[in-house]
């Protein structure tokens, strides 16, 4: 470009603007000349920067503040409560709960400030992993290491702890659930009297008696009659199970209902390495008709049963006679009876489904005291050892 072109360039009016001297030039464009660049406001775009500046140290300030808050809160407490705490609350740790999940349950209820405060203190006592399922007494606001040193404790759980023995019938073991609970006789009958509600076997023909297992429960505050029952019948389900008590009974040739009644039987005739045996006994007895009492079991406890007596060591002619009718008279009726006479244990169903070997069709306890028990294949051999019971009478006569 030359230097005059320049010079006409620079006296060009503008677009739409005056010459030097205010002359209006309007809109015309002139061929042959280059158009000059139009100036532009600048606070507009000034503005622009600003506000895109502002953002971005805005932003910046976000993030960094968030980062802070979050390093800050991996190195500071979590909320807690400084305790000791006041009201009542009883709290439930489930079966399977974590740390997490009882946690929440706490601070859901009051009791812990927060679900971190609650694992940071769990996850400080060694002894957290052994929490157990149960309900246990806290308070409202506690401070979570106080809440986990209740927790670890099993001995602190709110419950009604009942022990029901072995070889007790259901009006005994409904006294021991009333005696030993808020529960009258009459709110456990009304469930009994219901025995659907129970879950017992079809086999069982809604009579409970015998598959209320002994053993010892842990029920909770929340336990009713109801869940107090079905827990002792879930409980012999698992005796069952543990014994394969239905197909121990077809091998045998009997029914659930009748091993049942067997495994009654020996509870209340032996104890310990003794029931197998008797267990035979009692089938021999069934099963074998060469001897002198074919079918008849002669079991006392069976007549104690029809009397509606605890177990007596000797019966006398005129107790047996007195329920000589009675289906559950062993002596004057052939076979099982109807249903089994007490609850059994563990062992007692055990040796019912698995009796030993042996030809044994009589037994007799010799000795109350220490529950030693003698067999017998011959009659001959039994009359001796019923007269060293008597002998053993006349001199305990306490225990006969």
């Amino acid at each position: 470009m030359s230097d005059e072109y320049d010079a006409d360039h620079d006296s060009a009016p503008l677009l739409g603007g005056q010459d030097a001297e205010g002359t209006d030039h309007g809109t015309t464009y002139e061929p042959g000349r280059r158009r000059g660049p139009r100036r532009r406001r600048s606070v507009p775009g000034c503005l622009a920067v600003l506000v895109a500046l502002a953002v971005v140290v805005g932003g910046f300030y976000y993030v960094v503040t968030w980062g802070i808050d979050k390093v800050g809160d991996q190195f500071s407490s979590a909320d807690d409560y400084p305790g000791p705490g006041s009201g009542e609350v009883t709290f439930q740790v489930h079966s399977g709960d974590t740390a997490t999940a009882m946690g929440r349950n706490l601070k859901a209820e009051g009791v812990v400030a927060s679900v971190e405060a609650f694992i940071d203190a769990a996850n400080a006592n060694p002894e957290s992993s052994g929490i157990q399922a149960g309900y246990f007494p806290l308070k409202k606001e506690m401070a979570a290491a106080d809440v986990v040193e209740i927790l670890v404790d099993p001995s602190n759980m709110v419950k009604a702890t009942v022990t029901i023995p072995e070889g007790l019938r259901v009006v005994d073991i409904v006294a021991i659930l009333a005696k030993q609970t808020d529960y009258s006789k009459k709110d456990f009958q009304k469930v009994l009297d219901d025995p659907d509600r129970l879950g017992l076997p079809d086999y069982a023909g809604g009579n409970p008696e015998g598959y209320l297992f002994p053993a010892t429960y842990d029920f909770g505050p929340d336990a009713s009659p109801e869940s107090m029952l079905t827990d002792m019948v879930d409980r012999w389900k698992q005796a069952a199970e543990d014994a394969d008590l239905e197909t121990a009974a077809a091998d045998l040739g009997y029914s659930p209902q009748e091993l049942m009644t067997i495994a009654s039987l020996v509870q209340a005739e032996g104890r310990g390495d003794d029931m197998p045996k008797i267990a035979r006994v009692i089938y021999n007895r069934l099963e074998i008709e060469p001897n002198p009492s074919a079918g008849f079991l002669q079991i006392d406890a069976s007549v104690n049963y029809a009397l509606g007596k605890p177990t007596i060591a000797v019966l006398t002619q005129a107790e047996i006679d007195s329920v000589a009718d009675s289906p559950y008279n062993t002596y004057t009726q052939k076979g099982l009876p109807p249903t089994p006479i007490e609850a059994p244990g563990d062992d007692a169903i055990e040796a019912a489904s698995h009796p030993a070997d042996g030809p044994w069709f009589f037994y007799v306890t010799v000795n109350l005291k220490t529950g030693e028990t003698k067999f017998a294949e011959s009659y001959d051999q039994f009359l001796s050892y019923k007269q060293e019971l008597r002998d053993y009478c006349e001199t305990q006569s306490d225990r006969c």
